[in-house]
């Protein structure tokens, strides 16, 4: 059993898959920071001085009792709260994430087809004999196999 484990983890698909899940959660902390940094204090500047992270619903006060002047506050004092403020920070993360992967998977596939033209099939090197339909090499002007004469192409 330990064998069948080696072997399946070593597998080509099975390390380039952890590879991708590792670069990929460097990427989602790199997205994240971009939506939380970046993005969403500029953002709450132009809805007037918002913070998102701030957006919180108090279901149960904590100890001492709110009202809370931020989520930390809340939080400390051991409030129940639901964060939409920070579900919309993820929302935002997905789909830039997911933006990024689409553009990321359109240019491997464009990569993989190659452009129109770009590499045409070669030439067969053999044809059929119209009249006793042999195959017979492009260039002969009269069949191996029924003796006829070709038009020459």
């Amino acid at each position: 059993m330990l064998k069948e484990f080696k072997d399946f983890a070593l597998r080509g698909n099975v390390m380039d898959m952890a590879v991708g899940i590792i670069i990929g959660a460097a990427f989602g902390s790199i997205v994240n920071s971009l939506v939380k940094d970046i993005l969403m204090p500029p953002l709450g500047w132009l809805l007037g001085g918002v913070d998102f992270e701030n957006f919180y619903i108090t279901i149960a006060s904590g100890s001492p009792a709110g009202p809370y002047l931020s989520l930390a506050d809340a939080q400390a004092a051991g409030a129940v709260t639901v964060n939409y403020g920070l579900f919309i920070n993820a929302i935002i993360s997905f789909l830039i994430i997911a933006l990024a992967m689409f553009l990321l998977i359109r240019a491997v596939n464009r990569l993989q087809q190659g452009k129109p033209g770009e590499e045409q099939a070669p030439e067969p090197a053999t044809k059929e004999c119209p009249f006793c339909l042999s195959s017979i090499p492009q260039g002969a002007t009269r069949c191996p196999h029924c003796t006829s004469q070709l038009s020459p192409g």
